[in-house]
């Protein structure tokens, strides 16, 4: 039977509250050389610092506090937190979510990544060290970048003050000038994941961008930003496979990553954006057939998250949040009714700690009962407010 709407409202409520006193602060997945140790140990080769941060990853139990790691802020889960608020005053008309939004998105402006770019950007509060990068702390990235440009969309969409398309407009001369171009035709783009000497093409980065030009031009463009939008959607949408799924990079033997969970959402979720906002249906047969396969084989019948396409474990809590928003949608609600709903029942039933905590992972033998506040609460505050949102527009 579905959780009704009444207990998964209690339990939005309830994770808001216990992230709100932790001050939104955490430890998150990579953030192991933010240790004082580990970085002194292991910061200063390549090797070493991937040991150090895989390790900490998939230990078992959250060993963070144990190696000094302190807990820090991460603009990426402060916007997911802002679009939860103000999803949360939009379904039930209450102004203490939208006063919390307003102080979140203050931070994000505190926390802009400092440097000399060419617009506002963010990144992550911790040094980073990635199979084909080292990003120092704050080095700026598309993907947070383009997230924290969403929240503003989502608060100028509320409240329709343009001080909130500020930020946004300025995030597009990062995009455009900072990002290295990796691939450039007269009608494809794909930009790079960071202002750094990189050539892997991740392929959610381009269509997240393309999203937030669509958005501006659909706002106030002239067209030139549509035609941007466009070729970046174009690489992307041009490199789905046959069964309908995206690899992580292009070429996909550029990472271990394959065909994963989340993802894959945040392509198709990006993809319906740069449609909607620019009032376009070109891509609408690729859309419907990556929902297919993401349906198909990124969950299993209860509702579980797939870990990647061919692995079934871990179940992450990340891809559960990611399934509620994207099947969520109206055309995905139409053709898969009940999935989003299932997929909220296994979360709060499976990987949820009443005092307002999601677990990280649940693996084949046992689960990870840990807390990454991005990861696991931001991402399913922003989910569970989406989905009490569309439920309150059912009822009306």
């Amino acid at each position: 039977m579905p959780i009704d709407a009444a207990t998964i409202r209690r339990a939005l409520d309830q994770t808001l509250v216990w992230s709100r006193e932790q001050d939104y602060r955490e430890y998150t997945k990579h953030d192991a050389l933010n240790s004082p140790l580990l970085s002194a140990l292991f910061g200063h080769h390549r090797l070493t610092r991937i040991l150090a941060t895989q390790a900490v990853m998939r230990f078992p139990f959250n060993v963070r506090p144990l190696l000094g790691v302190p807990r820090s802020e991460n603009p990426k889960g402060l916007a997911l937190w802002a679009m939860a608020l103000l999803d949360a005053y939009r379904a039930f008309g209450e102004e203490r979510y939208r006063a919390e939004a307003d102080r979140l998105l203050e931070r994000l402006l505190r926390l802009r990544s400092p440097g000399d770019w060419h617009g506002d950007c963010w990144g992550y509060q911790y040094p980073w060290q990635d199979l084909g990068f080292f990003a120092p702390k704050a080095t700026p990235n598309a993907v947070v970048t383009a997230f924290v440009c969403e929240a503003f969309l989502h608060a100028y969409r509320v409240a329709g003050d343009e001080r909130y398309l500020a930020p946004v407009r300025s995030a597009v001369g990062f995009f455009l000038n900072d990002l290295r171009v990796l691939w450039d035709t007269p009608d494809e783009l794909c930009l790079g994941y960071m202002p750094l000497p990189m050539s892997m093409r991740v392929m959610d980065v381009s269509i997240l961008i393309a999203a937030v030009l669509a958005a501006l031009e659909a706002l106030e463009g002239d067209g030139t930003l549509r035609r941007t939008a466009l070729r970046l959607t174009r690489y992307v949408a041009r490199r789905q496979t046959a069964e309908g799924a995206w690899y992580y990079t292009d070429p996909p033997e550029d990472s271990p990553v394959k065909i994963d969970n989340y993802h894959t959402g945040f392509i198709l979720d990006a993809l319906d954006r740069v449609m909607t906002r620019l009032a376009l249906d070109e891509w609408r047969e690729q859309y419907c057939r990556g929902a297919t396969f993401y349906a198909k084989h990124l969950f299993n019948a209860d509702g579980a998250p797939r870990w990647m396409s061919d692995k079934d474990y871990p179940h992450d809590i990340h891809g559960a949040a990611q399934g509620i928003l994207t099947f969520g949608q109206p055309d995905n609600d139409r053709v898969y009714p009940e999935l989003a709903s299932r997929i909220v029942e296994w979360a709060l039933t499976r990987m949820y700690d009443p005092t307002g905590r999601f677990y990280y992972q649940q693996t084949r033998f046992y689960t990870k009962k840990f807390t990454f506040l991005r990861w696991c609460n931001a991402w399913m505050c922003r989910a569970l407010a989406f989905h009490l949102l569309k439920h309150c527009h059912e009822e009306n």
